[in-house]
């Protein structure tokens, strides 16, 4: 079995997040906007305008995730970045809203958003090896924290709503609930 190998997501590799993500955008058309647009705005996009909007974002550089390969095949995503590029993953109605507002802002907090994969690819331990990624990413980009919100429990391993990760692969990793403001929904941290 070839192992899963994590780069990050630079224009040249658009198509290979497309085909990822394939002709409906990932979950329900989102193409991964969901925390980088406000949601007044997202919701008069329809799923091209979102894919356009990641694609320009993508273009535009630094990268925003990585991206998950076995072998040339694309099997996972994981959005990691600045807090202050995630609008919806700061707001003050969020379970993920920052400890300390300036949080927000500052560009060395980062945070972990969102995971995907295939249906086919769920349930293999691919979301372990990207946080594990990411945590690497963030360190190696000038990030001295790094937070993420999952969700305790789905009724299926393979959920979709695991999109935010599973609490148990943040605490594998190390991260720490440092905030609960939904049962089922910590926010976690790693000091990097």
């Amino acid at each position: 079995m070839e192992e899963l190998k994590a780069v990050p997501l630079t224009a040249e590799r658009w198509g290979d997040f497309e085909t990822l993500f394939g002709p409906s955008g990932a979950c329900y058309g989102c193409w991964c906007t969901h925390f980088r647009v406000p949601t007044s705005d997202r919701k008069t996009m329809d799923g091209g305008a979102k894919k356009e909007f990641m694609q320009a974002r993508v273009a535009a550089g630094p990268p925003p995730g990585l991206l998950g390969y076995i072998g040339a095949r694309p099997v996972a995503w994981t959005q990691v970045g600045p807090r202050s590029e995630l609008p919806q993953w700061n707001s003050p109605k969020t379970v993920s809203r920052p400890l300390d507002p300036d949080d927000a802002e500052d560009s060395s907090v980062w945070a972990v958003s969102c995971f995907f994969m295939n249906s086919r690819d769920r349930g293999k331990g691919y979301s372990h090896r990207m946080l594990s990624e990411a945590v690497n990413f963030a360190k190696a980009s000038g990030a001295r924290i790094l937070e993420g919100c999952p969700i305790e429990r789905t009724k299926q391993s393979k959920s979709v709503g695991l999109y935010v990760g599973s609490l148990n692969i943040f605490e594998a990793a190390g991260f720490s609930e440092v905030a609960k403001r939904k049962d089922g929904r910590p926010l976690m941290r790693l000091v990097l």
